[in-house]
């Protein structure tokens, strides 16, 4: 199918013409499109999120801080993206972005408002000394893998996954295109896991909380996959022993089994 690009994008020409999973959702603009007042429980953590790779990085680390007893617990409640709740007032005012994860911290004196996964993951660490090592080399390690999956990852996502499980109908380039990036990607992570129990060294951190919810999940049949579609076998992941490895590794955790699992309360 052969496309050309008009002189000047314009949103009221194609608005209708999206389609695939997530074509209602979007629009060029940002800001609420209505009033929404968001629940908040009793613990000082609010968290208004989604179970998607980018939202289980989030419910990784609270339960990880929730079982060392760092924090008592935390209320979950589920921004359902597909009817627009992430266009909401009271969620826009948190995130201006309008995506999960978001985060409100209740426990001094003014609130504070936290979104973007990997800054919800390094704020937490660093106020409870957790997961972000202080050794220089270490920390400086930790930041990179962090910031390497926050740049990768929309190449897994909104380009690989979009095109191959979600877009309206199969087109060759951009599949092809996100697929070679998706195993470059896949590879980077396997050859550096080849020499390293966690992604800094002995470390468990916040690296390889923000990773493992992408690439170690894809590595482990659980990302991509449905009756029409599987990208464990389609990306040949069985070839990424080390990165395998880590991943069953990080799955054992009862935190993350406790992540994965999570129910989010219902927002009416």
């Amino acid at each position: 199918m052969s496309y050309t690009a008009p002189k000047i994008w314009d949103y009221e020409t194609v608005k209708n013409q999206h389609g695939g999973k997530f074509g209602g959702t979007n629009r060029p603009t940002s800001g609420a499109t209505h009033t929404q007042s968001l629940p908040k429980g009793e613990f000082d953590y609010q968290l208004y999120s989604l179970n998607t790779p980018n939202g289980i990085k989030v419910n990784i680390i609270l339960e990880e801080l929730k079982k060392l007893g760092k924090i008592s617990g935390y209320d979950a409640y589920k921004i359902d993206i597909m009817s627009g709740q992430q266009f909401g007032s009271d969620f826009v005012d948190i995130n201006p972005n309008s995506k999960i994860p978001a985060l409100v911290d209740y426990s001094g004196d003014t609130p504070v408002k936290l979104f973007e996964s990997g800054a919800i993951l390094l704020y937490l660490a660093q106020k409870y000394g957790e997961f972000l090592p202080t050794d220089t080399i270490k920390n400086a390690q930790t930041l990179s893998w962090l910031m390497w999956q926050m740049g990768s990852a929309p190449f897994l996502g909104g380009g690989f996954g979009h095109f191959y499980a979600y877009a309206p109908f199969a087109q060759e380039y951009p599949i092809n295109r996100y697929a070679m990036e998706a195993k470059r990607q896949l590879d980077v992570l396997n050859q550096h896991l080849a020499t390293h129990q966690y992604m800094v060294g002995d470390d468990y951190t916040v690296a390889d909380m923000a990773i493992y919810p992408w690439y170690g999940r894809l590595c482990l049949g659980q990302l991509y996959v449905s009756e029409h579609y599987n990208a464990y076998e389609f990306l040949s992941a069985h070839e990424y022993t080390h990165l395998i490895r880590w991943a069953k590794t990080i799955a054992k955790r009862p935190a993350v089994q406790s992540a994965e699992q999570l129910v989010l309360q219902a927002i009416e």
